[in-house]
């Protein structure tokens, strides 16, 4: 029998790290808006820890002595650069397991949508992927309101997809997403692939973080038959 819309838990999922390996054209594209303001390349353990955040944010983290105007350039130097991989045909992979794990979860009743720091043309870019649309109820983005760790994407998520706190849990891997899905009192889940240690998603409060996508879908699993029997 199919459970009510109501019943049906919402996973929410990030994007960078979680579901999409972009660790290497994240860290290319600060490397190349750092050197063209004259500044040092960034370490990947620096351009790791600001993943996840609005983009100004992030930035402004990563080279914190900036002036606004250098801001401003620097933010225009990181799209600029990927803009340019674009360009060259470049498309961020998937992890391995993504779809079918989406897909198992889309066919087993739990309404999906995704929340991420990427900007709306990276959603939409993202959406274009070969049955994403047809997957995801909604997507937020950092554009549409306070970034992470604010939790107003995730109360956009569940008002867009009917759903509450309580049968609500957030897929990703940084401590930002789980900030923000503590904030909005939803689950907050992580995933050990991204660009966060399981030891700093632990510490900002993660239930669990998963190993691989079918330790995801066991916690998934649990986290549902929590809920229908609470």
């Amino acid at each position: 029998m199919t459970r009510p819309s109501s019943a049906r838990p919402l996973a929410v999922f990030d994007i960078d790290g979680t579901l999409v390996d972009s660790r290497a054209s994240i860290h290319q594209a600060a490397t190349e808006a750092a050197r063209a303001l004259g500044l040092p390349d960034p370490d990947y353990d620096r351009v790791r820890q600001i993943v996840g955040l609005s983009l100004p944010h992030a930035l402004a983290v990563l080279e914190p002595g900036l002036t606004p105007p250098e801001l401003e350039r620097f933010t225009a130097e990181f799209r600029a650069s990927f803009g340019r991989m674009y360009d060259a045909g470049h498309e961020e992979p998937l992890y391995p397991g993504t779809m079918e794990t989406l897909r198992r979860l889309h066919r087993d009743g739990w309404r999906l949508a995704l929340a991420t720091g990427q900007n709306r043309r990276g959603v939409a870019r993202n959406l274009a992927r070969e049955g994403w649309a047809d997957l995801f109820i909604s997507s937020h983005c950092a554009e549409d309101g306070p970034g992470k760790p604010d939790p107003a994407m995730l109360h956009a998520a569940m008002t867009a997809c009917g759903a509450d706190a309580a049968t609500t849990t957030m897929i990703g891997d940084t401590a930002h997403d789980i900030g923000m899905a503590l904030a909005a009192g939803a689950h907050p889940l992580g995933v050990a692939w991204g660009f966060h240690t399981p030891e700093e998603q632990f510490a900002a409060g993660a239930h669990h973080v998963a190993t691989d996508f079918p330790d995801l879908e066991a916690a998934l699993a649990r986290f549902a038959s929590d809920r229908l029997a609470a």
